[in-house]
């Protein structure tokens, strides 16, 4: 039997799966079974780092997703229109789909998993996280049986980059952004990356499949690293810490019985890692993430999360898990009955996501302050007010004529420190709160 694959776009990551599939020696045997029936491309002229015939591809991608002979059609075209209706009309067609388009999940995933379960055909979206780290079929399969307390990664890696260098050369996020720009590590516009956007697409993925639940987006907490300077990466590193952009999922704590509660904690934001974690050691554009649940422990997958070959990898494992599928099934070219549990994204209601006001957390705060007898104690006296306690507190030392002071909090309510610091930006004495970070 040979499954038929429709390919939507043929850019970076399109190209190292069409090779792939194209070269199948010394890989999976069931890779022979699948052909490359059509690519939709935008134009038909342009030269091309993979040799196709060129009677299929075509600049009608509405054509490959109504192809009666097509079983799989896989969306690399990016974006979230036209992504979204090719995927839906793919799924109304009764086609099985690969994508690597997190921002479409992370958005429609209700819409399109809803819409594949009720057609009884498969999404499968391994590229979508982590490039070519496998992740996503690990949680749903292997991992399944755990209950999993915490999701934390780090999974972007133009973000990692960038705090990489910053830690190794001293320098200051701008012009290291510019140069990751010119390396081609960073988009033109890196919104998406630097804000936090993209972490919060991924997670927002990991979370459904790790806590059994459907996620709402605008319900992510979402920070980025343009704040991040390269003082605060030095005190970090004196204090025994680094920087990273986590992406956090993690079930809530009562904080009285230390018992587990239904709801999550979803969050992407930069932290202070300590330098022992497992984390910590992750730099330039890698990704990792590691998973914690009962009765395993920790698990940590780690591996490039980009680039045409490691996400290419992850898109093909996923057209074989169905290609096998399709082969058990002998004969039909969809699965008519409810889709196996193990490949499926079966989730229908919510989870329930806390309020960052009501997280617990440790805290970096730096301050300038007036170079005055009393401030520290000042400082001391809100905190406690506020039901802070404080870990360490340092006066490093001058600039700007100004007090440089950086503060370490044990454990608090989010809300309870953020209310102290609005009382303290209130004082005569403190120039500037010039940064607020939260410790793992």
């Amino acid at each position: 039997m040979v499954v038929k694959v429709g390919l939507l776009g043929l850019g970076t990551v399109g190209t190292g799966t069409a090779r792939i599939l194209l070269d199948p020696l010394e890989r999976h045997p069931l890779i022979q079974t699948v052909a490359i029936a059509r690519v939709g491309v935008r134009s038909l002229d342009k030269p091309r780092q993979v040799t196709l015939p060129d009677e299929i591809l075509t600049t009608d991608l509405d054509s490959i997703v109504t192809d009666e002979s097509i079983q799989i059609v896989v969306e690399l075209i990016g974006g979230l229109e036209p992504a979204r209706s090719l995927i839906l009309k793919a799924i109304a067609q009764g086609k099985h789909v690969v994508t690597a388009n997190k921002a479409v999940i992370a958005r429609y995933g209700d819409e399109i998993f809803t819409a594949a379960n009720a057609a009884g055909v498969y999404v499968m979206l391994e590229a979508a996280v982590g490039g070519g780290i496998p992740v996503i079929q690990p949680l749903k399969q292997a991992l399944g049986v755990n209950r999993i307390h915490a999701v934390t990664g780090i999974v972007n890696g133009t973000t990692n980059y960038i705090l990489t260098r910053m830690q190794q050369e001293g320098g200051d996020f701008e012009p290291i952004l510019a140069d990751a720009q010119r390396l081609g590590y960073a988009e033109a516009d890196p919104t998406a990356d630097v804000d936090g956007l993209d972490g919060a697409d991924k997670i927002a993925i990991l979370a459904s499949l790790a806590f059994g639940g459907r996620i709402k987006l605008s319900e992510v907490y979402c920070e980025g690293i343009r704040r991040v300077t390269a003082a605060d990466i030095a005190y970090a590193n004196r204090l025994g810490f680094v920087i990273k952009l986590l992406a956090i999922a993690r079930r809530d704590v009562c904080p009285i019985s230390n018992q587990h509660l239904d709801q999550l904690q979803v969050r992407v934001h930069p932290t202070l890692v300590p330098q022992g974690h497992p984390l910590a050691s992750v730099n330039d554009v890698f990704n990792a993430i590691l998973v914690e649940g009962d009765p395993i422990g920790q698990v940590m997958f780690f591996g490039p999360g980009a680039g045409s070959g490691p996400t290419a990898s992850a898109v093909v494992s996923d057209i074989l898990n169905v290609a096998a599928t399709l082969h058990s099934n002998q004969g039909p070219t969809s699965v008519s009955t409810a889709p196996n549990p193990l490949l499926a994204c079966i989730h229908q209601h919510y989870c329930q996501i806390s309020p960052m006001a009501t997280i617990v957390s440790r805290f970096y705060v730096r301050l300038l302050a007036k170079d005055a007898p009393g401030v520290i104690g000042k400082l001391g006296t809100c905190f406690g007010r506020h039901r802070v306690s404080l870990e360490s507190v340092v006066q490093i030392g001058l600039q700007e004529d100004c007090a440089e002071i950086v503060i370490v909090s044990h454990e608090v309510k989010e809300a309870d420190f953020q209310a102290a610091l609005t009382e303290i930006g209130g004082y005569g004495e403190i120039k500037s709160v010039a940064s607020v970070l939260r410790v793992l």
